[in-house]
């Protein structure tokens, strides 16, 4: 386990989109210059002015970098610090610029905030590296050592933290918008796909009988109508909630009750009875919207897929716990049915969002059956 997840650290790419350089980098390489130059000429204890010069420029000078370049970033300013502690090491030299280890420490943060593993990883090697020469050259207490390497770990560690929690936002903003696009589909899909089927459907049956029913053509036509300016209506809501700023649900929102307006007359082929029974009031908003979604969805691929259907049966019952849909039809089984697109799926996730159960298959004796169990109250969110 520890060998994956050091593989898998070091396999890790560079974060998204780093930032380019800025006006303010530039100014802050300008601050860390003046305020370089300016403790040089104030301080006595130094090591040679050029060296540590030099050693600035290398330092700050790559700063509006480090998020594009992070390793070579690291790479010239830890190098060149070592080269020159080496040379106070060798010389018995002492003394430092702090607008150095304050670059220092934005290029460590940058190199575990904006660098891949790999980088990350190499970068470190020369970190620990110059900083063992600098405690050397240094020659502090065990004290000051293990805070010299305390700071530089604490801004890896800083860096890497904001990374990952960077990382695990943007995943669960790309979450949020994919679980909203699973819900706005299965909107649509429950809503409009239906009307705009049975539009299908009607204009089909109109134009087989124009010739010779014309007053069933008209009949058709009207129903037509009617589908198209629901569709419009139920449209214009989704518009209106995806175009509104404020957090709010889809509305309003289909009951149990709406479910008897799928019952049709009998002369319409296959003609739809619905029975309401049982315990049906009182049900929460979510249960009863998806109870009219699933009868919608069923009845619409009855009309689409049922061959030689003469009836289709939906029921709705309540009980004290529990509400259960059950829709049947008698079409034929030679053929099958059509393979499971998005109606069935969107329908089993549907009732499983409410902590439902959901089957649909071909029945015991004829035709086809959906049953869906769905708590009254829905499932907690």
């Amino acid at each position: 386990m520890a060998t994956n997840a050091l593989r898998s650290l070091w396999a890790e790419p560079r974060p998204a989109r780093p930032s380019d350089r800025r006006p303010r980098d530039w100014a802050l390489v300008a601050v860390l210059i003046c305020w370089s130059v300016l403790e040089a000429a104030l301080r006595e204890d130094m090591a040679p002015l050029p060296l540590l010069l030099v050693a600035v420029l290398a330092v700050v000078a790559p700063l509006p970098w480090r998020r594009t370049h992070p390793l070579v970033v690291s790479a010239v300013a830890f190098g060149t610090v070592t080269v020159v502690d080496l040379v106070r090491v060798l010389t018995g030299s002492q003394g430092t610029l702090p607008s150095s280890v304050a670059a220092t420490l934005l290029i460590t943060y940058a190199l575990f905030r904006w660098g891949s593993g790999r980088e990350a990883a190499s970068g470190l090697g020369v970190i620990l590296l110059w900083l063992a020469i600098t405690c050397v050259a240094e020659t502090g207490s065990v004290a000051e050592m293990v805070a010299g390497y305390a700071f530089f770990l604490f801004a890896a560690a800083l860096g890497a933290a904001i990374r990952y929690r960077t990382k695990i936002r943007v995943r669960d903003i790309d979450q949020a918008k994919a679980r909203e696009r699973e819900l706005l589909a299965r909107e649509l899909h429950d809503t409009v796909a239906h009307h705009v089927s049975g539009i299908a459907i009607q204009a089909q049956a109109g134009r087989a009988v124009a010739a010779s029913h014309p007053e069933r053509a008209i009949e058709a036509l009207a129903v037509i109508e009617d589908a198209a300016t629901r569709t419009l209506t139920e449209l214009r809501a989704i518009v209106g909630v995806l175009r509104s700023a404020q957090d709010t649900e889809f509305a309003p929102r289909p009951s149990v009750a709406e479910v008897e307006r799928f019952a049709t007359e009998g002369r319409t082929r296959p003609r739809v009875e619905v029975r309401l029974s049982g315990e049906l009031d009182d049900l929460s908003p979510a249960v009863g919207a998806a109870i009219y979604r699933l009868a919608q969805e069923s009845v619409t691929n009855a009309r689409r897929h049922a061959r030689h259907a003469t009836r289709v049966t939906v029921a709705v019952t309540g009980d004290t716990d529990q509400v259960r849909l059950t829709v049947d039809d008698d079409g034929s089984a030679a053929g099958g049915r059509a393979p499971a697109g998005y109606g069935l799926v969107g329908m089993r996730e549907r009732a499983a969002l409410l902590g439902g159960t959901f089957h649909a298959g071909p029945a015991a004796a004829r035709g086809w059956r959906v049953e869906a169990v769905l708590p009254r109250t829905g499932a907690p969110r």
